[in-house]
């Protein structure tokens, strides 16, 4: 393979809703690919940003995100949309799921409405939970568990822009 290999992937599905009132709608053709989604408590999904899909975008290697305090960042090392290929993973409750309409009912996803979804995978603690994990010491006060990340008072500036 060389340096510039493509691939092509097609979005199974689109993020739905607004906050607190999440949809994960799957397309017709992959309805099948639900069956026993419904027997976990977590699904991972793999979306695209596609509202941060530019040239500028993909091109941004280094950041300096507000949580850093003034530090450059290699934009590996943060969450940003912003990123060579504008994937992003999130892990998220299942509510409920309606196979045959193709809805997974989230309480959150950090996605927009219409993000194309591109896969789904089941959370299984033992192959996507480490017991010894470590992070940046400007992210050491943040809550260790998702489900406290709702009761945190995180600075709003946060959540600004990034500047490069």
């Amino acid at each position: 393979m060389s340096e510039n290999t493509t691939y092509q992937v097609s979005p199974i599905g689109y993020v739905r809703g607004e906050p607190g009132n999440f949809r994960l709608e799957i397309t017709e053709p992959y309805r099948p690919a639900l069956k026993e989604l419904g027997q976990f408590s977590h699904v991972i999904v793999l979306w695209f940003a596609h509202e941060c899909d530019t040239g500028e975008a993909r091109a941004v290697l280094q950041a300096r995100p507000n949580y850093a305090k003034g530090e450059v960042l290699g934009i590996f090392a943060t969450r940003s949309p912003a990123r060579p290929n504008p994937i992003v993973l999130d892990i998220c409750a299942v509510m409920d799921i309606d196979e045959d309409a193709g809805i997974i009912t989230t309480p959150w996803i950090d996605a927009f409405d219409g993000s194309p979804i591109l896969d789904l995978k089941c959370f299984v603690p033992m192959a996507d939970r480490p017991r010894h994990v470590r992070v940046a010491g400007y992210l050491s006060d943040w809550p260790e568990w998702q489900e406290d990340a709702a009761n945190f008072d995180f600075d709003p500036a946060l959540f600004e822009p990034y500047e490069d």
